[in-house]
């Protein structure tokens, strides 16, 4: 687990565009009904973000962290894992998401990412010319498994996912940097007990036999989950890695002027 409850993205860059955010409901390419979050600029750089939380699913922080990319000008569109096992309703702070996440699998992650990304570039969503993949510590690790060619996506952004073996035996994006194309960006913490650096060293070795674009970037004494307003003490390197989020999607994403 990622986040408290009551944490905040730390988010400093200026806002600049005016947005709305309000919660949807998407269906999966499997057919499954889950819940999302759209936050879309009033005027959008034609980029589509799909946030991809931590193993509690869809709560506030990602809302908020939705609502601060389209302050940038990117629709982004935060979803929900547990549509097949928990519903749509609201949940509180004791939803056992353990409960849930044990019981998500590769292939319905899977559907609901192509799911979104395809809500972004459709009209509800914004028409968006290219759509990323913004995740966080599971999330983080899907972001990564979702660079893979299927997916469409222009760049995958992880913050503090796993790239090996997770502790049940699964297998995770170093062994599949062989079916892994877009670009990645990979920001990790130096003092984060949970990923060693063999194996962000053993993931970059993955990603350099398979030929895909990508760059990790280790904040010496950070912890897990140090992206938060909590972590005063990290704030320089909270600042960092968004003005790094920024300048991927710039780089990787954005469509030259008049064709958003």
């Amino acid at each position: 687990m990622c986040f408290d409850t009551d944490s905040t993205p730390p988010i400093p860059a200026a806002r600049q565009a005016s947005s709305a955010a309000a919660p949807v409901t998407l269906t999966s390419t499997d057919g499954t009904s889950f819940a999302a979050f759209l936050a879309r600029p009033e005027r959008s750089t034609g980029v589509g973000v799909v946030v991809l939380p931590d193993a509690r699913g869809l709560f506030h922080f990602y809302e908020l962290l939705a609502e601060r990319l389209a302050e940038q000008g990117h629709t982004a569109l935060a979803i929900d894992y547990f549509g097949r096992t928990a519903g749509l309703s609201p949940r509180d702070d004791k939803f056992p998401f353990m409960e849930h996440i044990v019981r998500v699998t590769r292939q319905t992650i899977d559907a609901d990412i192509a799911a979104a990304g395809d809500y972004l570039r459709g009209p509800n969503g914004g028409n968006c010319g290219t759509v990323f993949a913004l995740g966080f510590c599971f999330g983080g690790r899907q972001a990564f498994f979702a660079s893979a060619s299927r997916f469409g996506f222009a760049g995958a952004v992880g913050f503090y996912g796993m790239p090996g073996f997770y502790p049940n035996g699964a297998a995770g994006p170093t062994q599949h940097a062989a079916e892994l194309s877009a670009p990645i960006l990979g920001l990790f913490g130096g003092a984060d007990g949970g990923i060693p650096l063999k194996e962000i060293e053993g993931f970059d070795v993955g990603l350099n036999a398979a030929g895909v674009k990508h760059e990790f970037v280790i904040y010496p004494g950070a912890p897990h989950s140090f992206f938060d307003i909590k972590y005063a003490e990290h704030a320089e390197a909270c600042s960092d890695a968004w003005n790094r989020v920024l300048a991927f999607v710039k780089q990787h994403g954005t469509p030259p002027k008049g064709e958003s």
